[in-house]
């Protein structure tokens, strides 16, 4: 007997003594070839060419149609009052039916010369009806209140239920709100807009920059009809503050830069 089929031999026996009884194919398979075929080189398909980018989509229909509502039921409020209610009757923004208890519109002067933008309502403001009215709205007032604020402020958001989990409102939850802040923003007729958070910021002003790179500077909030223009500082959420405390110089420099604009405009030329 050959070298090989001894081998063989005393290999079968081990299986038999380990209790094998059955092969895992019917025919002999070669491992090794079938290793060396996996290895060996294969051709490279070539790259198809990239398919052009679907050209932007319309708002679907429900959402152009929400959009028109707001519009129109923003334009018929006369008063701040009139247009808390017809927020508050608004069904176009689906965060209403996200487990929101309630709207959440405003609190503050309605003859103020700052208005306040945040992002959205959180689970105390969503409880309280009013907006910043947790710890960071308690952050937030204390900072106002240093910067000579107090009483001078009119506070909103940009969405008016609080989004499921604390989430950011997406882009499209702030676009079905816009219509309703920039009513706010032409009933108030503030001197300058503050816009907290990252999230704030870029809807308000459109932009694609984060908060960091966007606070402390300047820029110009115009209406949909270009009728009204306001200087808006984009600023860091209070929230953020409160994980970061080391911002804070951050935000207080913004505040002081607000302040001095509005007390400006405020002087007698």
């Amino acid at each position: 007997m050959s070298p090989e089929a001894r081998a063989l031999e005393s290999l079968l026996a081990f299986w038999a003594d380990a209790g094998v009884e059955a092969a895992y194919a019917e025919a002999p398979q070669d491992r090794m070839a079938q290793g060396l075929e996996a290895l060996r080189p294969r051709p490279i398909a070539l790259a198809q060419p990239a398919r052009p980018l679907a050209p932007a989509q319309e708002p679907a229909p429900q959402a152009a149609e929400a959009l028109e509502l707001a519009r129109s039921l923003a334009a018929e409020a006369a008063d701040l009052a009139a247009l808390a209610a017809a927020i508050a009757a608004f069904e176009g923004c689906p965060l209403k039916f996200a487990g929101a208890r309630q709207a959440v519109f405003s609190r503050g002067d309605p003859d103020a010369p700052v208005m306040v933008i945040g992002e959205g309502p959180g689970a105390d403001e969503d409880a309280q009806g009013e907006p910043f009215v947790g710890r960071a709205g308690k952050l937030l007032d204390r900072m106002l209140g240093a910067a000579g604020l107090t009483g001078r402020v009119f506070i909103t958001n940009t969405v008016f239920w609080r989004p499921p989990g604390n989430r950011d409102p997406t882009p499209a939850e702030q676009q079905v709100c816009a219509p309703f802040l920039e009513r706010a923003i032409a009933l108030v007729r503030p001197k300058a807009l503050l816009l907290v958070g990252g999230s704030a910021a870029k809807s308000v002003l459109q932009r694609k920059e984060g908060v960091l790179s966007l606070r402390g500077r300047w820029f110009e909030w115009r209406s949909a009809d270009g009728a009204l223009a306001l200087p808006a500082m984009p600023t860091l959420h209070p929230a953020f503050l409160l994980r970061q405390p080391a911002a804070k110089k951050k935000a207080w420099e913004d505040l002081l830069t607000l302040m001095d604009r509005v007390d400006r405009q405020a002087r007698p030329s």
